[in-house]
């Protein structure tokens, strides 16, 4: 039956499998505040805000996308190395810059490099805070006039990433629009507040909404911070599902109506994870740093390590979550050395133990660990359930405690054929890991023929 445009009908949309199986997707932070490419490195948000408020946080944004907000508070460190810089320049005098870089711009390579990285689906920002669309809108800002990329990134991107055999999902800032306030975000009632309400911007918004899926076909459809109250939101996403009912939406199209519901398919923490396993479907979204947008005050240090990206993957996977992870390309496309490392890395790892990744769901419970204190990961598909030890395998004996495969079950590392010899030992299952070794730092270990947690 077509969807309709109320809430009790589009709750009845499932979650398609390709989105459960994904787990990896890479989120795409690229637009004019990629040219400054600057914001101070304070660190992750919520640690922050939990430090020292939100009014700091606004004032000391790590995000290099909210650039512009930034550059609006007077005394912030943004707005100070901007007059230092470019003097007392708009920062629309960044789209000739922008649209330079951009012409060196090679689709096809990025598209490759996600590829690689082992993602199975892209999510781009097509129109962020500042109201720059990455794609050649036929609805013109009414307060810029064409105020878009020379290329049609969206296009381009879309296509090459296609060609690669993933799938591709469009962001677009619903909530926000600086082209349409002068008046910065100094603090989080001000974020709420910061949405124009106005019957025009709910109609732009909308209108681009609606251009972005009838001219890309976009598998995802990304929203952030909120949506306008008086556009018909909900005869947006039936009209989209109607035509795409593999498709889904994410969380934050909420319009901050009192009994008003908003429907979603999946949540989005960012920079967060959940403790336990979420029966409803989640995203994990981060940086590969403290920003999302390109910023080249972060060095090597204020990176995620690929230790840390890998096990904190695995441990969304084994909650029921996907990862979303950010790359903030430079103004010219090209990814920064440190963002395309960590790519590899995270590739290289899913080559070997993509089995425990990829189509599974969680299993009865999600953590485990070793007789010597590691952390263990649990995930299962097609009758197998994989160990995911989240430390550097070594020759001998490795002890999963508290896990009791069934008498003739085969273990052994996961995408490889060879058993490995295992005995009970009460509780727990003590496996000998022979000298040929996964290399990384964590392994998986695929148990077939039955177990269950002791």
């Amino acid at each position: 039956m077509p969807y309709q445009p109320t809430y009790a009908s589009l709750s009845q949309h499932p979650v398609p499998d390709w989105f459960h199986d994904a787990k990896l997707g890479i989120f795409v932070h690229w637009g004019l505040y990629s040219v400054p490419a600057w914001a101070p490195t304070v660190g992750e948000v919520h640690k922050v805000v939990k430090e020292k408020g939100w009014r700091y946080w606004f004032a000391h944004n790590a995000y290099a996308e909210w650039y512009l907000n930034t550059l609006r508070i007077a005394d912030s460190p943004t707005a100070q190395r901007h007059r230092e810089l470019y003097g007392d320049a708009d920062y629309d005098g960044f789209v000739p810059a922008f649209n330079d870089a951009v012409a060196s711009w090679d689709p096809a390579a990025m598209a490759e490099a996600f590829s690689r990285a082992g993602a199975r689906y892209v999510v781009l920002v097509t129109k962020h805070h500042d109201g720059f669309t990455l794609w050649p809108s036929e609805h013109l800002n009414p307060h810029r006039g064409p105020y878009a990329a020379d290329r049609d990134i969206v296009g381009e991107l879309t296509g090459a990433v296609r060609q690669q055999g993933l799938r591709m999902g469009l962001y677009y800032s619903g909530g926000l629009d600086w082209t349409f306030t002068s008046k910065p975000i100094r603090g989080l009632p001000g974020l709420v507040r910061g949405i124009p309400q106005s019957r025009a911007y709910a109609d732009y918004a909308t209108a681009h909404w609606r251009e972005l899926v009838a001219r890309y076909q976009p598998d995802v459809l990304w929203n952030d911070i909120g949506y306008p109250r008086r556009a018909d939101l909900h005869a947006l996403m039936a009209d989209y599902y109607n035509e795409h009912p593999q498709g889904v939406v994410n969380d934050r199209f909420r319009q901050w109506v009192p009994f008003r519901k908003t429907h979603k398919d999946f949540t989005t923490p960012e920079y967060q994870v959940y403790d336990e396993i979420v029966e409803a479907k989640w995203e994990a979204t981060r940086g590969i740093g403290f920003s999302f947008g390109y910023n080249q005050n972060e060095g090597p240090d204020k990176l995620i390590s690929e230790r840390d990206l890998i096990h904190s993957f695995a441990d969304i996977v084994s909650k029921n979550g996907n990862l979303l992870l950010n790359v903030g390309p430079k103004a010219n496309g090209a990814l920064p050395d440190g963002q395309a490392d960590r790519l590899r890395a995270l590739g290289d790892w899913l080559r070997v133990n993509g089995d425990a990744i990829y189509g599974t769901r969680p299993w009865t419970q999600a953590e485990g660990t070793t007789a010597n204190g590691a952390q263990v990961r649990y995930t299962h598909r097609d009758g197998a359930v994989y160990a995911i030890v989240l430390a550097e395998a070594s020759v001998g004996d490795l002890t999963l405690r508290g896990l009791r495969p069934r008498a003739g079950a085969v273990i052994r590392f996961a995408g490889q054929e060879g058993a490995l010899s295992w005995e009970a030992q009460g509780q727990d299952v003590r496996i000998a890991l022979p000298p040929e070794l996964p290399s990384g730092p964590a392994f998986a270990l695929a148990i077939e023929g039955g177990v269950t947690p002791a």
